[in-house]
């Protein structure tokens, strides 16, 4: 019982939750503190300040939390389920009507016109991320480590995934 319980509860809040995770948190108190009693509003305040300390979406780590703290691993997995499935579905409600209508010509004019924003937003990420390491690293090291990758990946052909393991080790050594 308690199992559907918890899936209902982070169900319904996720669903109903628009706008994300902060959203959510007054729903969430709503059922898991006053409805259900699963914790006092004392932990649930320290369950907030503890996802929002940690990275990642603040729905999702609370509900692996309280599903954890009231039904073990199989609790976790459940809430996390259940925190997940509404963006689930829509997505692959979306994805699967994208497919159906690829070839069309609206379709096509609305990648042509998506990736150019997208490709200037990532440029803006890559040049916040440089402009962040020439701040704390300096700006030779920060050119060299931008040759050195761009001669791993494009000349080399090195997997990008083992440069950035490579990179967080270095980095955990060095910096």
């Amino acid at each position: 019982m308690i199992y559907w319980q918890l899936f209902v509860v982070f169900l319904y809040t996720n669903l109903i939750g628009y706008g994300g995770g902060p959203a959510t948190i007054p729903l969430m108190e709503e059922e898991v503190v006053q409805q259900h009693h699963w914790m006092t509003t004392e932990e649930f305040s320290n369950t907030v300040g503890l996802a929002n300390a940690l990275p990642g979406p603040i729905a999702t780590k609370m509900g692996g939390y309280i599903g954890y703290e009231q039904a073990g691993i199989i609790g976790a997995i459940i809430c996390l389920f259940a925190t997940i499935m509404p963006s689930l579905i829509l997505m692959i409600a979306l994805l699967g009507l994208l497919n159906k209508f690829k070839k069309s010509q609206r379709v096509q004019r609305l990648s042509t016109y998506v990736l150019p924003a997208i490709a200037i937003l990532m440029g803006q990420l890559a040049y916040s991320f440089l402009k962040t390491s020439m701040d704390s690293s300096g700006i030779w090291l920060s050119i060299i480590l931008v040759a050195i990758c761009y001669i791993l990946i494009d000349i080399v052909k090195i997997n990008v995934i083992f440069l950035i393991v490579l990179s967080l080790i270095l980095g955990g050594f060095f910096l």
